[in-house]
């Protein structure tokens, strides 16, 4: 227990030097009308509240956490900005509506490497699931979309986005809580046809295939939120700043 005690007055010692106030430090900032970036961790149906218990973590994971975690105060003048890829996907158990387990499946798997970071576990993949969306957008205020990994889907014949559920002769337009209904979800599907052409790099909204402008302006209709930000690669320069967001900041 001795030596515990050291090895904290030590780390203690290195960085008691950065204590601070950070809560005033923030709002401080914030008064000079500085620009402020808050970037969450883990994907927002994993929030303790709000997400798919029990198949969630342990703490809140939605937009509003950033206000009772930091302590600067809500303001009227910020945006959030919900990261979505063009399809779907999930680590570990849970509901999951749009999930594929054929080869479109194993496809997405592969091209879009979605192996977990820390554990290489392979990641679930499904179609893009306009319900959950709607959902998260609603529960974080979510005012703009940046779309991840439209790339991925450039070789596919047709792709399917997820517009409702079913459930026995019902149709739901949110993800019920309710376990014994999840297991029933027949997803809905708007099928589009794929463009079978490059978009890897993109930088520009003209340069997408038309195909590719129809799909991302289908998600865009349905949501009813602006996709202002689309990638085509994983270099910061491959970005389409569709509403010009990153060049005014």
């Amino acid at each position: 227990e001795a030596d515990l005690i050291n090895k904290l007055l030590k780390v203690f010692n290195k960085i008691s030097q950065y204590l601070a106030p950070t809560w005033k430090i923030l709002n401080d900032y914030g008064k000079n009308e500085k620009i402020i970036l808050f970037e969450g961790a883990q994907g927002a149906l994993l929030d303790i509240d709000f997400g798919t218990y029990p198949f969630v973590t342990s703490s809140n994971t939605s937009s509003g956490q950033i206000f009772a975690g930091t302590g600067f105060g809500i303001k009227d003048n910020h945006q959030v900005f919900g990261i979505t890829k063009a399809y779907t996907t999930r680590v570990g158990s849970g509901p999951f509506p749009s999930e594929l387990f054929d080869e479109i499946g194993n496809y997405l798997v592969v091209k879009g490497k979605e192996f977990g970071t820390v554990t290489k576990r392979k990641r679930r993949c499904g179609w893009f699931d306009t319900i959950l969306v709607k959902q998260t957008v609603q529960i974080n205020g979510v005012s703009n979309i940046i779309l991840t990994k439209l790339d991925v889907l450039d070789e596919l014949n047709e792709i399917k986005i997820c517009v409702g559920y079913k459930i026995d002769n019902s149709n739901y337009d949110y993800l019920p809580f309710n376990e014994n209904l999840q297991q029933r979800i027949l997803p809905i599907y708007k099928i589009m046809p794929g463009w079978k052409s490059s978009t890897f790099g993109i930088t520009e909204w003209s340069d997408l295939p038309k195909n590719a402008q129809n799909y991302i302006n289908y998600i865009e209709e349905v949501i009813k939120i602006k996709i202002s930000i689309i990638s085509t690669g994983p270099e910061r320069s491959q970005t389409i700043d569709r509403n010009n967001i990153l060049s005014n900041i």
